[in-house]
C-alpha cells in the first residue's frame, strides 16, 4: 500500500518539527488532550468548509438529561429532509462539536439533507454505558420531533466515525426491534466495532493516527469489560445481525480499524443486510475530519454524502 502523497507531506513536516518530550497519553489530563485534539482537527479543516449549510445550536433529550447537539441544515434542502442523527468519534474520551463541525458541513452539504451532531457525555467522567444511552436517547429524540427538526420520521439514519461508529451500530442494533423508530441508515465511518478476536490490521499497525497506547486508553476509559450490557459497546460480536438498516461502512487503508469495519460489513452481508463497504487505501484514520491535508478526503465526504442522498431523499 502507499500511503496518499498529502498525508505523507502532512507527516513528514510533523516528525521534521521539533517535538518537546510527552508524557504518555494515558498521564494526559483528558481535558488537556481534549482541547488539543479540537485544535488540531479545527486547524485542519480552515480552508475546506463548504458554504451555504446553516448551523442551529439544540438542547436535546440525553438519557440522564439535556445534551448539546447542533442542527445542519444545508440551503437547498427541502422541509421535510432525510436526517443523519450524527456521533462523533474520539474513542469516547475526546472530540465534540467544533472537532467535527467542518465534517457534518460536509455530509450535510453533499448529501442534501438534514445532520444532528451530538455532543453525548463522555468517559472517563462518564463511563460506559453514558454514551451509548446518549446515543440512543438522542436518536429516539430525533424520531419524535422530527417535525421540529424539519425532518421526515420516516426518512432517518444514524452515521458516526470511530467511536461514534460504534455508537450508531448500537444504535442500530437498540431499535432493530422497534416498530415505531425504522432506521433507513447506518453509516459507519472507520467504526471500532471490538470483534471477538483481534484483527491483523491491530496488531500490525500502530499510527500514523491511531496508535496502541490510545486504543488502550482509549478502551480502559470507557470502562465497559465487565459490565453486563457490554455487548452494546462490541456490535461485532453479536451473533445475530439480521433485520438492521442498510449500512455505508467506510475503512482505511492506513488504520489499525481497518478489518474489524470490513469485516462487520461482511458479517452484515451475511445476516442479509445490504451493506456497502468502500475502502481508501491510501488513508488514514480520522481523515474525515482532516479535510484542508488532502483532496481525497473532499472526494470521499461526497461519496458519503451520495450515500446519504441515496438512503434518505
Amino acid at each position: 500500500m502507499t500511503l496518499d502523497p498529502h498525508f505523507k507531506a502532512f507527516f513528514d513536516a510533523q516528525t521534521a518539527a521539533p517535538q518537546a518530550a510527552t508524557p504518555p497519553i494515558s498521564e494526559v489530563p483528558a481535558v488537556m488532550v481534549r482541547a488539543g485534539y479540537r485544535a488540531s482537527r479545527i486547524s485542519q479543516n480552515a480552508n475546506s468548509v463548504p458554504t451555504g449549510v446553516e448551523a442551529r445550536d439544540l438542547s436535546i433529550g440525553g438519557a440522564a438529561g439535556p445534551i448539546p447537539a447542533r442542527l445542519y441544515t444545508p440551503a437547498e434542502a427541502a422541509t421535510p429532509s432525510g436526517l443523519v442523527v450524527y456521533f462523533h468519534g474520539g474513542g469516547f474520551v475526546i472530540g465534540d462539536l467544533e472537532s467535527h463541525d467542518a465534517h457534518c458541513r460536509r455530509l450535510a452539504h453533499h448529501s442534501g439533507q438534514r445532520v444532528m451532531a451530538v455532543d453525548y457525555r463522555l468517559a472517563p467522567e462518564h463511563p460506559f454505558p453514558a454514551g451509548h444511552d446518549d446515543a440512543l436517547a438522542a436518536t429516539r429524540w430525533a424520531f419524535d420531533h422530527a417535525a421540529e427538526l424539519g425532518a421526515d420520521p420516516a426518512r432517518i439514519g444514524v452515521g458516526g466515525d470511530s467511536a461514534g461508529g460504534n455508537l450508531a451500530a448500537s444504535v442500530a442494533l437498540d431499535l432493530r426491534a422497534d416498530p415505531e423508530r425504522r432506521l433507513k441508515l447506518q453509516m459507519l465511518l472507520y467504526p471500532a466495532v471490538w470483534p471477538d478476536e483481534e484483527t491483523a490490521s491491530r496488531r500490525e499497525r500502530d499510527g500514523p493516527v491511531l496508535s496502541k497506547a490510545a486504543m488502550a486508553w482509549f478502551e480502559a476509559s470507557l470502562a465497559f469489560a465487565g459490565h453486563p450490557d457490554a455487548h452494546r459497546a462490541t456490535p461485532a460480536r453479536v451473533k445475530d445481525l439480521a433485520g438492521l438498516p442498510p449500512a455505508y461502512i467506510v475503512t482505511a487503508g492506513f488504520d489499525p480499524l481497518e478489518h474489524e469495519g470490513r469485516d462487520y460489513a461482511a458479517a452484515l452481508a451475511a445476516a442479509g443486510t445490504p451493506a456497502r463497504h468502500v475502502n481508501y487505501s491510501a488513508l488514514v484514520h480520522d481523515f474525515f475530519i482532516m479535510g484542508d491535508v488532502s483532496p481525497a478526503v473532499g472526494e470521499a465526504a461526497e461519496a458519503a454524502g451520495a450515500a446519504i442522498r441515496a438512503a434518505l431523499a
